[in-house]
């Protein structure tokens, strides 16, 4: 390990002196996610544990370095909030703010599309984050509703930054295929895109929130990217939607990268300035919790991580539950005393793919079976990308999946068509 890897992290202090009453709320070939709480504290967190041993350790390593630094960059309030990283028997305990669940996981619950005013206020929040991070110079590159996630105060977070770039311009093929913006597709051939490439992603969310998937999704995912690339932006089908979102839906899905507007700017606009009710997350999360109470087995199950923190306080009493005494206060983390907060990780993903034309710091090439999957995404079984018919429901446990590659252009695309 290299001394400035080392002073991003707590390799002397043992997480399960500082974390109890872990429950597994997903998992990946990447390791799991836990719910747990920090016994000092009391904060309720999300943590990620991923093995950096056997095969293409170095590379797993870098990977955890390359995601602890981004999320050591990223403070706001509508990015999901990073604690600490720890280290246990060659596995990194990743500690995040735990959320309740993600937007394409409340799609799920209520088998219908969101409101417009719950979409536009999902959406101000969103520009409002990633408008920080375009403003420092780092592209999300993957926002799709998996990755926005809800807590239990109403707050919208963006989350998953293993797809994330910490430099702007970039040139890497990352992100899910559905939600690609067509410069980043064509990045390996035609050169390098910006922050605007997330603004594309979100006016693909939108429809995603609108029509509970994203437009294409009945093809596989490379003739997909072959129509973004190729074809006319997709636009909202019918629906009883406002001209104002119609509006915005296609400022943010212009085929062009210089005329789509900043995140800055769409903020400002009609859309999003417009008035809304005061708690209409908060009304939505509410709504939500008491939808799954009514889910039947299979499918509580699957979403029971929602009513999570609820759950555990029935079953922990009033007082909560400690494993340890006050003398283990020590072995806290500088970054593990956060107030308390609440998140954890979306199941629902489709498959995200990373093809680099250079390995480096920034742009590594990942192989197929070494997934770096980011905080909110995690799978228990992969689906078949080849399946023209899958569903949202069909991917609600696949993740993300880097293709390795050395040459990607769209005469490759084409081939597949």
């Amino acid at each position: 390990m290299l001394k400035c890897d080392i002073s991003m992290i707590h390799p002397m202090k043992d997480p399960e002196r500082i974390f109890s009453d872990l429950r597994e709320i997903g998992h990946g070939s990447f390791g799991a996610v836990y719910y747990a709480r920090n016994v000092v504290t009391k904060e309720i967190v999300a943590i990620k544990k991923m093995s950096y041993n056997g095969k293409q350790a170095g590379e797993k390593w870098q990977d955890i370095i390359k995601e602890v630094k981004f999320l050591r960059q990223v403070k706001h309030e509508n990015t999901i909030d990073y604690k600490g990283c720890f280290l246990k028997e060659h596995t990194a305990w990743m500690v995040m703010e735990y959320c309740l669940g993600s937007a394409s996981d409340i799609i799920e619950v209520h088998k219908k599309p969101l409101k417009e005013d719950e979409i536009g206020e999902i959406c101000h929040q969103c520009l409002k984050g990633l408008d920080y991070l375009h403003s420092f110079g780092k592209i999300h590159r993957d926002v799709k509703a998996g990755n926005i996630l809800l807590t239990e105060n109403g707050t919208v977070k963006l989350a998953d930054f293993g797809s994330a770039s910490i430099v702007c311009p970039a040139n890497s093929f990352v992100g899910t295929p559905y939600w690609m913006a067509p410069e980043v597709i064509l990045a390996m051939d035609e050169g390098q895109y910006e922050g605007n490439a997330d603004i594309w992603s979100l006016g693909i969310t939108c429809i995603e929130l609108a029509e509970r998937k994203p437009p294409l999704f009945n093809m596989n995912a490379m003739s997909a990217l072959y129509h973004i690339a190729q074809n006319d932006p997709p636009t909202l089908a019918g629906g009883d939607w406002s001209d104002e979102f119609r509006q915005f839906v296609d400022s943010c899905l212009s085929k062009s990268p210089c005329d789509r507007p900043s995140a800055n700017i769409l903020i400002k606009g009609p859309f999003i300035d417009k008035t809304r009710p005061p708690n209409v997350i908060l009304d939505l999360i509410l709504r939500t919790k008491d939808a799954v109470r009514e889910l039947d087995n299979l499918q509580y199950k699957r979403m029971k991580k929602i009513l999570m923190v609820d759950v555990i306080d029935v079953e922990n009493g009033p007082n909560g539950r400690s494993d340890v005494t006050e003398d283990d206060s020590s072995q806290d983390g500088d970054n593990v005393d956060s107030s308390k907060s609440s998140s954890i990780a979306s199941q629902q993903s489709s498959h995200s793919i990373s093809m680099s034309s250079k390995s480096s710091s920034q742009n590594s090439i990942h192989s197929a079976t070494n997934d770096d999957l980011g905080f909110s995404s995690f799978s228990r079984e992969r689906s078949d990308w080849s399946n023209p018919r899958s569903s949202i429901a069909e991917h609600a446990h696949t993740n993300k999946v880097y293709l390795s590659m050395v040459c990607f252009s769209m005469s490759t695309i084409c081939t597949f068509i």
